[in-house]
């Protein structure tokens, strides 16, 4: 790596971290002040509130660095571009895609950033976060209401609901292999075994059982549930996606797919975690182009008000397509990619107009 590749990659670096902590100060505190009507519920404090504020910080910052390096590379470009700094660089000979490529370390480390964010600190911190403000709230209390994840084990459906640090309650209907409904059972709590245990303890189970025109009912303190999943896939299934690793995605997907659940939304989510943060690189090089056109002389305020309305159009491009994904009957591995294609295509044809001038 030359000085030149050093010096551009350190000024798109400055300029998307400068970026990174302008935004994640402004996310923490929309957040902090979204928690204000939970403030005084149970034992929810206005500390609890700064704190669980500041363990979803992390995964905020994976979510906004495509938007972010795109701002802070228009940013850290331009200082260079009102110095002429790349137009001597120009001069001598170095063309658009080698500044290109120097600007893509910076987009590559910034990469990097994101996939230890996304994978390693986000995800359980989200996850610690919405236990403890549960149990601040209420011991209780659930983490997505009385929405719970369904699964299909043979001629077993589970319902089990999503509740902080442990699994909820479950409901178990049992089919015979006509799909005819015998038994109807609910458990107040499940404890879910390890990853060799092919079975689940409910506690305080009720079960009313339908044997032709007789119905009968029984209860009891607790009952072991054979199952041929295990209880971590049933931990990840009640599981929000966004709150969940890449590798943890593909682990579900895999399992649903192989008990014959719709899997659409697991396969959305793992792909446009990917997805986004293949888009940083491509988002540097977005923000190349405009430095060699009209815009090279124009100050600070003019590129990061462009670098601000094209962070936003691809912010809402991506949300558009997060929204939809569900509802539009597509390849859910095409929606995932398909804001971050269209970004890498525009970008690659603004360099090389650029390089031919």
């Amino acid at each position: 790596m030359s000085i030149m590749d050093r010096y551009i990659a350190r000024q798109v670096l400055s300029g998307a971290l400068m970026v990174v902590a302008v935004l994640a100060t402004l996310g923490t505190l929309f957040m902090f002040i979204e928690q204000q009507d939970d403030i005084g519920v149970g034992s929810y404090t206005t500390r609890a509130a700064l704190a669980f504020a500041l363990m979803n910080l992390p995964a905020q910052i994976q979510q906004l660095l495509p938007v972010s390096v795109l701002i802070g590379a228009m940013l850290g470009l331009g200082v260079l571009a009102r110095g002429s700094e790349l137009t001597i660089f120009r001069a001598a000979g170095v063309s658009v895609w080698r500044i290109a490529a120097a600007g893509s370390i910076a987009g590559l480390l910034m990469m990097l950033l994101g996939i230890a964010l996304g994978e390693f600190v986000g995800p359980p911190l989200q996850q610690l976060a919405a236990q403890q403000k549960a149990f601040a709230k209420s011991a209780s209390a659930s983490l997505a209401g009385n929405a719970g994840a369904w699964v299909r084990d043979g001629n077993l459906l589970l319902s089990v609901e999503r509740r902080a640090g442990s699994l909820g309650a479950m409901l178990v209907f049992e089919l015979t292999p006509q799909h005819r409904l015998v038994a109807i059972g609910r458990a107040a709590s499940v404890n879910a075994g390890n990853a060799a245990v092919r079975g689940w303890q409910l506690t305080d189970y009720r079960e009313t059982r339908f044997d032709g025109p007789a119905v009968s009912a029984a209860r009891v303190a607790s009952r072991t549930l054979q199952s041929g999943l295990s209880g971590d896939f049933l931990a990840l299934a009640a599981s929000d996606p966004k709150r969940l690793t890449a590798f943890e995605l593909r682990e579900l997907a895999t399992q649903e797919r192989a008990n014959g659940i719709e899997s659409r939304d697991i396969q959305f989510a793992f792909w446009a975690r990917i997805a986004r943060v293949v888009a940083i690189p491509f988002a540097v090089l977005l923000a190349i182009p405009f430095m060699f056109g009209s815009m090279r002389a124009t100050g600070a305020g003019a590129k990061s008000a462009l670098g601000l309305l094209m962070g936003v159009v691809l912010f809402l491009a991506q949300d558009v397509v997060d929204s939809g994904a569900l509802i539009f009957k597509v390849n859910p591995v095409v929606l995932a990619w398909l804001p971050v294609l269209l970004m890498a295509l525009v970008a690659l044809v603004l360099v090389a107009r650029a390089n031919r001038r």
